[in-house]
């Protein structure tokens, strides 16, 4: 009998639904270039609505995303301020800087939420020797922070401060309905204050491939523009954007779920000799948890996971990440609680 892998790695290892599939085999397309997909148009209207924004743009993941976001929201030699440990500085290539030509201004937190002065300090003042500042990046969750969330009010005081020296909030939603699941609200409470903003079909929401950008008509057309640029034009992109009208239908609520075994998982850890955890930073899906006391690097520590079955990412010598989603139960956490208690008593002997 093969043995049962539990993936852990992230929540881009999803499935799509049944419902999915058939979404895809019936979807009516078109050419999405010339604006001819019926499905594509009819997914956009309804992720610009669940936004609270003017109009959306379907692309092909959350790195075109956010680096379409930014060529639409700056000019090249621009500054942008972002979160040091966010996953555009991170995580995607120095795009930031090698294609939309830009400095990044990387300024810490603790939560992952930018401070309002620290962004006030951040902003250059009008000097010859200065990059013009443009921008403020927020991501909501965060990724490295443990898929903690930036409030409703978090966010409206960091537009408040970028508002008034005539920069643009984008906001690096990719996963923003855990956030609105994790505070029980609804998710236009964290997009108001923000002037555009990009979310994830292909993370919890399960759907195979793409993102959503969403903004003002004048913000999506020049996003268009730039996706085209960067060869993000799908023709019949309706086999796409099909799965995402039910994601946004009937994947949404299901994300409590997620939480919860999140957090039966970060409690079981937090039991273990040799795991620190910090709970106050499991919000939503995410948990990271360090391993500093086993005395062994992390790379080791995921291994001896593998062979078990179970598969987790790094976060560094002495962290670890777990994600949950559609398709993790409540009796695959007891069973990685199991397996990293008995791996945490062999490597402490």
């Amino acid at each position: 009998m093969e043995k049962e892998i539990v993936d852990l790695r992230s929540d881009t290892v999803t499935l799509p639904t049944e419902e999915m599939m058939e979404a895809i085999r019936y979807a009516e397309l078109g050419d999405d270039v010339f604006g001819e997909d019926p499905t594509v148009n009819r997914f956009e209207k309804l992720a610009a609505e669940r936004m609270g924004k003017e109009a959306a743009l379907l692309v092909s993941s959350g790195t075109q995303a956010n680096l379409i976001s930014l060529l639409s929201n700056t000019k090249p030699g621009n500054l942008v301020i972002l979160e040091a440990e966010s996953h555009i500085f991170w995580y995607e290539v120095g795009g930031v800087s090698m294609i939309a030509g830009l400095q990044p201004w990387p300024v810490r937190s603790q939560m992952g939420a930018l401070n309002p002065e620290d962004v006030e300090s951040a902003i250059r003042p009008k000097d010859i020797h200065f990059a013009e500042p443009a921008a403020v990046c927020i991501e909501n969750t965060h990724n490295r922070h443990g898929g903690t969330i930036i409030t409703p009010d978090q966010i409206k005081a960091i537009s408040e401060v970028a508002h008034s020296h005539g920069l643009t909030l984008y906001m690096d939603g990719a996963r923003i309905f855990n956030a609105a699941v994790g505070l029980k609200v609804d998710v236009k409470r964290l997009t108001e204050h923000v002037d555009n903003m990009m979310f994830c079909l292909s993370k919890s929401l399960c759907c195979p491939v793409g993102s959503v950008l969403v903004g003002t008509s004048e913000f999506i057309e020049r996003a268009r523009k730039f996706r085209k640029l960067l060869g993000g034009g799908m023709r019949q992109a309706g086999i796409i954007a099909a799965p995402g009208i039910v994601a946004l239908e009937k994947m949404v609520d299901r994300l409590e779920e997620d939480h919860r075994n999140a957090r039966i998982l970060a409690e079981g850890l937090s039991r273990i000799s040799g795991i620190q955890i910090d709970l106050s930073r499991v919000q939503t899906n995410i948990v990271c948890f360090g391993i500093r006391d086993l005395g062994v690097p992390s790379e080791l520590f995921v291994s001896k996971f593998s062979e078990n079955g179970i598969l987790a990412l790094t976060m560094g010598p002495d962290k670890v990440r777990m994600v949950i989603h559609r398709g993790i139960e409540e009796k695959h956490v007891k069973m990685t609680l199991e397996k990293i208690e008995e791996i945490s008593k062999e490597l402490n002997f």
